[in-house]
């Protein structure tokens, strides 16, 4: 079993997704390896609001170069959270606004 820590690895802070705050719609980078039920518990335990559902996006590495040599960007899976309309938002995303 993950810790609810290891399965929410860091907030994604971009333009798109600081415009779904206003919709409760907050992203997340996620555990390769995490589904949506693990997704789910994590922010509700860690954040104490109720999740309405949870979509995921699995992107792969891109090709780099670098002169001669080549190489990947890191893999990333992010999930995008929507709260239930009758839950509280995340403090840490509505203090970014």
């Amino acid at each position: 079993m993950k810790s609810m820590h290891d399965v929410l690895l860091r907030p994604v802070l971009s333009e798109k997704s600081m415009d779904g705050i206003i919709d409760k719609v907050y992203t997340f980078e996620v555990a390769k390896t995490a589904n949506k039920t693990e997704i789910r518990q994590a922010v509700e335990a860690i954040f104490g609001v109720k999740v309405e559902k949870v979509n995921t996006v699995r992107t792969i590495g891109k090709m780099k170069r670098q002169g001669r040599y080549e190489g990947r960007t890191a893999e990333v899976k992010k999930a995008i959270v929507t709260l239930r309309a009758d839950s509280k938002g995340i403090e840490f995303f509505d203090s970014m606004r």
